[in-house]
């Protein structure tokens, strides 16, 4: 078998057998297949694209190339939740305590962030104390027991994938959805969960920009899922604006303890609910979604929610008092308010723009090296549709950096302001199942 026979054969269109794509990731693993080659194959992939059966055996491919988890002695239908990315996401953060307190395992792992803000491990980090790495038998105690763990992920889950991407982000690789559904799958699938709900974001904030190329990922995604066994669902949910009013960590936690304690914004509210209902039917704990959505609202009305955070972040090490203090978590020295140009409406804020503005602020990481600062992020005071009046006050920059006049301009720029209202938002956009 030769590399160039592949990268010709998926040149002109035609479907590689799982042989030669074990071929193509292995021998690109071990180093006996040049960067060069893989690139070119990659860019064959991107312009050709891939049949179903191609992107199932690409994603094993991936998931065997390190190591697998084995969660057979956890008792019960694991659930696992991923986002494709967003500004403002804590998503993973409300829904771990809201399903573990159905009696539903969630053994999750997640990663770090590079870009805009830190990951979900960066977030829970800025809780002094939280662990993140346990070994196995930790993790499977805690989630027997409690319903609920997180990792993160090890240095060996899908290396190939990991050493692929690196080489897609230099080769204008990346937005392919064939390569962008099997690296994310294959992280699912080697994490050992039974069964997987996509939160899949579209807008200025996601990766997928429009609706069309959203549902397209997500239908691959759950063909995936279905292939190798796993019932998957995906979700598609607005990111053209930050989600609630928190991006940063520290503060991201502040409003976690908001949507558990029944105070939090409609949108992420009703974004976490849908999801984490899905969960529940996959998991087994109710037969239809409207059932498990009211149990789960009822859950946070009760205070249960809130209840099983605090013990979530007591079982991990951190201290559970800053769930009653939030004052506890990081602060930044500095609060710089941003104001309203004009009176009117505001009809867009660019996700994206908000993200890079937390960025310069310290919040998130240009490269793997960057330390984050926990206290750094941003408060939206408006969201879409608010009316404003010139000199309001639209967002707060918190920071513990002098020199912040990048961020503070790409802030300003982020919001749009009309004198005609805009539509209302719409939160979920579709179900895939």
């Amino acid at each position: 078998m030769r590399m160039y026979d592949l990268i010709l054969k998926k040149r002109n269109g035609d479907e590689l057998t799982k042989e030669e794509i074990d071929f193509i990731v292995n021998g690109y693993v071990r180093g006996e297949i040049p960067d060069y080659q893989v690139s070119a194959f990659l860019m064959a992939v991107y312009f050709k694209g891939m049949t179903k059966e191609e992107i199932s055996n690409l994603t094993l491919s991936f998931v065997h190339s390190g190591d697998v988890a084995d969660l057979s002695s956890i008792e019960g239908i694991k659930v696992d939740k991923h986002s494709t990315g967003g500004v403002g996401d804590k998503i993973s953060l409300i829904i771990i305590p809201l399903v573990a307190s159905l009696g539903i395992p969630v053994a999750k792992m997640s990663g770090r962030g590079l870009g805009h803000t830190g990951g979900t491990i960066d977030k829970l980090e800025s809780i002094v104390g939280f662990r993140t790495e346990l070994d196995s038998n930790e993790f499977i105690h805690n989630v027997n027991t409690y319903k609920m763990a997180i990792v993160g992920q090890t240095a060996n889950l899908t290396p190939a994938d990991k050493k692929i991407y690196a080489l897609r982000d230099v080769t204008a690789t990346v937005d392919s959805i064939p390569l962008i559904a099997s690296s994310i799958m294959s992280k699912k699938i080697a994490s050992g969960s039974d069964a997987i709900v996509l939160d899949v974001k579209v807008g200025s904030g996601a990766f997928m920009k429009n609706l069309e190329d959203a549902e397209e990922l997500a239908k691959t995604m759950v063909d995936i899922g279905k292939s190798l066994n796993r019932k998957t669902i995906a979700v598609l949910t607005n990111m053209d604006q930050p989600l609630g009013h928190e991006v940063g960590n520290a503060n991201e936690i502040k409003e976690v303890i908001d949507v558990l304690s029944n105070k939090g914004a409609e949108d992420e509210t009703t974004i976490a609910l849908t999801i984490a209902s899905h969960m529940a039917v996959l998991g087994g704990a109710y037969d239809d979604f409207d059932s498990a959505f009211n149990a789960l609202k009822a859950k946070i009305e009760s205070g249960d929610a809130i209840d099983k955070f605090k013990e979530f972040i007591r079982i991990q090490g951190g201290n559970p008092e800053i769930v009653d203090h939030p004052e506890l978590l990081p602060q930044a020295k500095n609060h710089i308010e941003i104001k309203a140009p004009s009176s009117g409406y505001i009809t867009s804020i660019d996700a994206e723009s908000i993200g890079i503005s937390a960025m310069h602020l310290g919040a998130g990481r240009r490269t793997k090296e960057d330390q984050i600062d926990f206290a750094a992020g941003i408060t939206l005071t408006k969201k879409i549709g608010d009316q404003v009046d010139a000199g309001d006050t639209i967002c707060i920059l918190h920071t513990n950096l002098e020199d912040i006049d990048e961020a503070r301009h790409v802030a300003q720029s982020a919001f749009s302001i009309s004198e005609e209202k805009p539509e209302p938002v719409k939160y979920i956009y579709k179900i895939i199942q």
